[in-house]
């Protein structure tokens, strides 16, 4: 697909801010995770696939070492210095962590003046983050004519993110965004790093996702302990037999059997992981057949797993997943993402997607007092760059 200036519309706000044009401009996409929550990061199966919402940014070189950039979303023009990059502990420091990794690599990044917008919303675990990180980098590989790998793209990204703005994300984000095709869920191993493209059939079918309203931030303490505590049923798996390297290769009669060896919240823990694995591929090959209602069934599973066992859901994510359940039409519903708050999405009918808008949106609003946000998308292609 040919990234067109009337797809970011930032390019005319640049002139206006800078009083010049743009040279080059990405948009770089939001992703759902469609099943395989809290995998990644224990060498996991995951189903991510990109989708209709972005964050765009357009750009023009400078010709010193300072970085001036206007974000639409905060109102507000930042200056980074390339010779100086320092947290913040905001924004920019997604900013700052990825041209940190472009400029270890000795990448020939110099100063630019840039506009960043879209219509992502942030903090509702559609992986705002992951997406700014990239069109950074994606910006920067435009402006200064150089190309990095892809893969090498999404693990310099994935480092901005563990090593500058300290969060242990896995990598599902980042490659989602990269690699997102039209038409597809992206079935990857995060151990071997091997993908599969999954055709999805849109025809009938549509994905609604629905915003809570309730903003989740990922460096926050539950995140981590969550991550702490699956490494502690990794370390015991492993002294039991070495070739056990991570809670991927536990098997679930094994897990039971050390059941009173665990504590229970670790046991609870690893119980989450080890099915949700199982219940990925499982989804994944209902898909092929395709299967389309065992596929919701693995949601809806997923679901009560993230709530009971890994404990990341939250009381209107639940509200929102009871509320969809009920409207005809739908065939699986399950938060997304990190957890926390954030956002459901939701395998719905496209002859019923008015009527889960309206029945949900207006049930959502009189049980909690929050309006939530509904975005209707099928799966979309990745990070798209132009030189202009």
């Amino acid at each position: 697909m040919v990234l067109h200036k009337k797809d970011v519309p930032e390019i005319k706000t640049f002139s206006k801010l800078f009083g010049r044009s743009a040279e080059a401009a990405v948009r770089s996409p939001a992703r759902i995770n469609i099943i395989g929550e809290h995998t990644d990061y224990n060498d996991g199966f995951v189903f991510p696939a990109s989708i209709n919402r972005s964050m765009r940014i357009a750009a023009a070189k400078r010709k010193d070492r300072t970085c001036r950039i206007h974000s639409l979303r905060y109102d507000t023009t930042v200056k980074i210095r390339l010779d100086e990059l320092k947290k913040n502990r905001d924004w920019t420091d997604y900013i700052s962590g990825t041209l940190k990794e472009l400029l270890v690599r000795k990448l020939p990044v110099g100063g630019f003046d840039a506009v960043i917008g879209g219509d992502l919303p942030v903090a509702s675990g559609l992986s705002s983050s992951a997406a700014l990180e990239l069109a950074v980098s994606g910006v920067c590989q435009a402006l200064f004519d150089f190309e990095v790998e892809a893969w090498e793209d999404i693990k310099l990204a994935r480092r901005a993110e563990n090593h500058f703005v300290g969060v242990n994300c896995g990598i599902m984000d980042q490659f989602s965004i990269k690699m997102g095709r039209k038409g597809h869920g992206l079935f990857l191993d995060c151990r071997s790093l091997e993908y599969e493209a999954v055709p999805i059939p849109e025809d009938e079918l549509v994905f609604v996702i629905a915003d809570s309203r309730v903003e989740r931030g990922l460096g926050n303490t539950e995140y981590h302990a969550r991550q702490k505590q699956c490494e502690r049923g990794s370390l015991f798996f492993r002294s039991i037999n070495k070739s056990l390297k991570s809670l991927r290769d536990v098997s679930e009669d094994l897990l039971i059997v050390n059941r009173e060896k665990l504590d229970p919240v670790v046991y609870r823990r690893c119980r989450h992981v080890i099915t949700e694995n199982r219940r990925v591929q499982k989804a994944v090959e209902a898909l092929k057949q395709p299967d389309m209602k065992l596929f919701g069934e693995m949601m809806n599973i997923s679901h009560e797993s993230c709530k009971n066992d890994f404990e990341v859901s939250c009381q209107e994510l639940d509200i929102l997943v009871e509320l969809a359940r009920k409207v005809p039409g739908v065939l699986g519903a399950r938060m997304t993402g990190a957890g926390f708050g954030g956002c459901t999405i939701n395998l719905v009918s496209r002859n019923r997607v008015d009527e889960f808008q309206e029945k949900v949106g207006r049930l959502y609003q009189s049980s909690t007092g929050l309006e939530p946000g509904f975005i209707v998308t099928g799966a979309e292609d990745g990070v798209e760059t132009r030189r202009f």
